[in-house]
């Protein structure tokens, strides 16, 4: 029987991945739902090409004029009402997550709390509401399968075992186009440098989000929501070939690995078709011809997010909410020319530093965190005093 699929982010690289995916296993999987923001000739083009017959745009006026746009028998629901519904209304048995930022964690509770399974590319979901999802997931049984390729390399890794057994993960990490560069200046580091990612083809916001290590950062964080392990057994190694998507050490000493070229459809595929392994007719690796592997620590003082981000982590509250919402502003305004690469994590720190974060976590006080350290991060990009706002937030 065919596994009916939503993807949420159907026009950002994930989502074009996972119709890649469904398209070679279409005898295994059939695509029921597809959510953008605002991308509307593409979400009608995928909707036509695979025969979904419901979409969603979360941008209120581009679902006004794909509504205009669609063709007989498509529904189109608007507004991030619009995901929700999709999410938890059509009948579906995995529903993909993609979407960019905290505007994931509504849908990807509303499909957990109808039970489904939720392929989780949306890091930010977890960050920022770790502990809620988790809750909903042990109430309704609903399952989320990591779809970033470290976390889905260690979810492979386990297979099961207890954390019991676990001595440590391994994350790792490209290193972006920076790291082990020290005669790049960060501080005149341009937007076209930044988005120059050496080995994965993403989005523009992960992008600068990997040139920081603030996406490794994240992913301290949603590992240890996703496979229960404190802190100080979340590890992180620079390993710029992206060949080993990481590794876990268990207690006797042995470490498992998982390795494949640098393609997102290898996790993708495994999400959606778990528990089975099958052929999607990916590219082999070929070990024979990969040479030498490289592994390093990585350059924390250079590189305040990892940090900053353990930080936030031991914290708690609504601290990693803050920590995530100011960063997304950040990067918005790096990516708009308004302030250097290096204010990225001086602003994400100075908010930090403004936030006395709340012990007792509610979707009410993530919201209003998230939006305060918005305004915050927007605030202190503008006014151009990122940099000065704190000590201790990386060499100048």
């Amino acid at each position: 029987m065919k596994k009916r699929v939503v993807i949420l982010g159907s026009a950002g690289s994930i989502g074009e991945n996972a119709l890649r995916v469904a398209e070679r296993l279409e005898d295994r999987l059939t695509v029921v739902g597809l959510a953008v923001q605002r991308n509307v000739e593409r979400v009608l083009e995928q909707a036509v090409r695979f025969g979904v017959r419901t979409v969603a745009v979360s941008d209120c006026a581009a679902a006004a004029e794909c509504r205009e746009k669609a063709p007989a028998g498509v529904k189109v629901l608007a507004g991030p009402g619009g995901l929700v519904e999709l999410a938890a209304e059509t009948e579906a048995d995995v529903v993909l997550c993609a979407v960019v930022g905290i505007a994931g964690l509504p849908p990807v509770l509303a499909a957990l709390e109808r039970g489904r399974t939720v392929a989780l590319a949306t890091k930010e979901v977890l960050v920022a509401a770790g502990s809620l999802v988790m809750a909903v997931c042990a109430r309704t049984g609903a399952r989320l399968i990591p779809v970033d390729s470290e976390h889905s390399a260690i979810f492979q890794c386990l297979d099961g075992r207890p954390t019991s057994t676990v001595a440590r993960i391994l994350l790792t990490a490209s290193g972006g186009p920076f790291a082990g560069r020290p005669e790049v200046d960060l501080d005149r580091v341009t937007v076209s440098e930044a988005l120059k990612h050496p080995r994965w083809r993403m989005g523009r916001k992960v992008s600068v989000d990997s040139a920081t290590l603030m996406n490794k950062g994240l992913e301290i964080m949603e590992a240890q929501w996703l496979f229960g392990l404190p802190l100080d057994r979340i590890h992180v190694l620079i390993h710029p070939e992206s060949v080993v998507h990481s590794m876990v050490e268990f207690t006797d000493g042995g470490v498992l690995a998982q390795l494949s070229p640098p393609d997102m459809r290898f996790a993708i595929q495994y999400a959606l078709t778990w528990p089975e392994r099958v052929d999607g007719g990916l590219p082999r690796l070929k070990l024979e011809e990969l040479g030498r592997l490289h592994f390093r620590a990585p350059e924390e003082e250079r590189f305040p997010a990892l940090r900053l981000a353990r930080q936030a982590a031991a914290d708690g509250g609504t601290m990693p909410a803050v920590l995530n919402a100011a960063n997304e502003a950040a990067v918005q305004g790096f990516l708009e020319g308004r302030m250097a690469f290096s204010g990225i994590w001086k602003t994400v720190a100075a908010v930090m530093q403004r936030h006395c974060a709340t012990g007792r976590l509610t979707l009410d006080e993530i919201w209003a965190a998230d939006r305060w350290a918005r305004e915050e991060a927007n605030r202190l990009v503008g006014a151009g005093r990122a940099a000065a706002s704190v000590k201790k937030a990386g060499k100048e």
